[in-house]
């Protein structure tokens, strides 16, 4: 049965994705190997568009086409009404999202990577706890339309997530990372070696006082800043009239430092692909640019709810309709370098981590969140962690105002490129 044909007797547009994935997961847990496991999802996911309805469908059994064609056609009865036309034929850029070498991954191998990850922290801190997850997936997606829209593409993701906790009576300290990667990279190990020198410098505790300071975000703490921006910028929450960027379009939000990209096109990025999952080509969107808010990420939905067009940023699983999501995040490196950050400040803080994020109404923009990972700047100096702080805040109103953005940037948390942010004053409330 060619399920194309079959539902375009009945709907005028169709939409057939069939998506693969296959994930290996090692786990550490308290330094220990926990457990390895290998899960595969495969199935067919069907949108049609019947009268100006939308319906979907998705199944997982290959021998329920019939099944899964009429529940899309019965779902198109109780869909939304909208105008929206499934892409035409585009080229899209090359983009190199899939290694064999990482597909090539032998459970024993990523055992041995944990250990050889355990083996650089548990040195440094024997007292730390690390919990620590490796996942290595392989993953290929068609998508099909009745335009003749037909691309297919394959990616190999590798992640490494890791957490470490070391708790010596009331002293707390908690260091968490991600990379991601699609492509093989022997320095693999680079990213745990940046979390034993946290580790060593978190090892001289200092005292601070609280109140207005110049705080230093790394690009690891910059998410603090980073994630309400990036929902703000989501078309869904556009739509919604949840973000506070709604209706702004062309105005100047920020500071001129700050300038923000979502690219799709990056090789080797974990957010990369030809296209989006809506058979729309990846792209480089300038959301904003030194301080003035350029436009949003959209799907098919909501840039039809807009009357503009998909700015390529659809995601999707199997079994869940696409809704825009961003690709890789970029903050836009500046002209500062990081010494030159921290020789500016006479008394501040360096936030690397921050607990609790993602709690609470995010896209406001407000925070109040106790510190993670800090350390005290003095007379131009790191001098020491501090413990027992929290600063508060909203985003749209700090980066009015942004001191120096470092010419230094990382890629952290898998998808998210940053530089360091030094704002100029903070509220930083110490418990003592």
């Amino acid at each position: 049965m060619d399920l194309m044909k079959e539902l375009l007797k009945k709907a005028e547009q169709v939409e057939v994705v069939n998506l693969h994935n296959e994930t290996t997961t090692v786990s550490f847990e308290a330094n220990q190997l926990k457990s390895s496991s290998v899960a595969q999802t495969r199935g067919t996911a069907v949108r049609v568009v019947r009268d100006g309805r939308l319906g979907f469908a998705a199944s997982s059994d290959e021998k329920a086409i019939t099944k899964l064609a009429a529940n899309a056609l019965e779902s198109a009865a109780y869909g939304d009404r909208l105008i929206l036309k499934f892409p035409t034929a585009k080229p899209a850029q090359q983009v190199r999202t899939f290694d064999q070498k990482i597909v090539d991954l032998s459970i024993s191998r990523l055992v041995e990577i944990g250990r050889e990850i355990l083996d650089l922290i548990l040195p440094v801190e024997p007292d730390a706890r690390v919990n620590l997850n490796l996942t290595r997936s392989v993953q290929s997606a068609s998508l099909r339309n009745q335009t003749g829209l037909d691309i297919a593409f394959e990616r190999s993701p590798l992640s490494f997530e890791l957490e470490i906790d070391r708790i010596v009576g009331d002293d707390v300290l908690i260091i968490f990372d991600v990379v991601g990667t699609t492509q093989w990279n022997d320095e693999y190990l680079g990213f745990a070696r940046r979390l034993v020198e946290k580790l060593k410098m978190a090892r001289k505790l200092t005292r601070m006082r609280s109140g207005n300071m110049p705080v230093i975000f790394s690009p690891f703490g910059v998410l603090a800043l980073a994630l309400p921006l990036n929902q703000g910028l989501n078309g869904k929450s556009v739509y919604k009239g949840t973000s506070p960027m709604r209706g702004k379009i062309g105005e100047k939000l920020f500071d001129e430092k700050i300038t923000l990209i979502d690219d799709g096109t990056l090789h080797g990025r974990p957010g990369s692909a030809p296209y989006d999952d809506e058979g729309v080509p990846h792209q480089r969107n300038v959301l904003v640019e030194k301080g003035v808010l350029k436009g949003f990420i959209y799907d098919l939905r909501t840039a039809a709810q807009f009357g503009v067009e998909s700015t390529g940023n659809a995601e999707r699983g199997l079994f869940n309709q696409p809704e825009p999501s961003s690709t890789n995040f970029m903050i836009q490196p500046g002209k500062t370098p990081l010494k030159d950050m921290i020789a500016s400040i006479s008394e501040g803080i360096l936030v690397e981590g921050l607990l609790g994020l993602g709690q609470g109404n995010i896209i406001s923009g407000a925070f109040s969140n106790p510190l993670a990972l800090a350390f005290k700047i003095e007379k131009g100096e790191i001098v020491g962690r501090v413990k027992d702080m929290s600063i508060a805040g909203n985003v749209y109103d700090l980066l009015k105002n942004v001191e120096a953005v470092s010419q230094e940037a990382e890629w952290v948390y898998g998808s998210i490129h940053a530089p360091y942010v030094l704002l100029p004053q903070m509220n930083v409330v110490s418990k003592e």
